[in-house]
């Protein structure tokens, strides 16, 4: 509860949750269709991020998965059954994080696309 007051109460929790899930979209938005999100605007989620690399390719989200890993951000891989990506955004993950993700994100599809 410290931490929660610390960071602005419930407000200021939503606020930084809300930027965390927005940049995250925007890489997401802005990759030219590398990556793609299968749930509409209106449903998606601020804590779990889900995502497609390459339109689904099986080899390409098992690389990214393996990268991401290697970099130290871990914990990617989606559902065993639909795959993909997925991305949790819970509290105690910093918008420092978030922001490392982007630019792997962005470094991937870079020497992946």
């Amino acid at each position: 509860m410290e931490w929660i007051e610390s960071e602005g109460g419930i407000p200021g929790i939503e606020k930084r949750n809300e930027a965390k899930a927005k940049l995250l979209y925007d890489t997401i938005e802005s990759s030219g269709g590398f990556y793609s999100c299968p749930v509409e605007k209106a449903s998606r989620s601020k804590m779990n991020v889900v995502f497609r690399v390459a339109g689904g390719d099986d080899s390409i989200e098992k690389k990214f998965a393996a990268e991401a890993a290697a970099a130290r951000l871990v914990g990617t891989p989606g559902h065993r059954s639909v795959g993909g990506m997925r991305v949790s955004l819970y509290n105690a993950v910093t918008r420092e994080a978030v922001e490392a993700l982007s630019t792997f994100m962005r470094e991937f599809r870079r020497t992946s696309g």
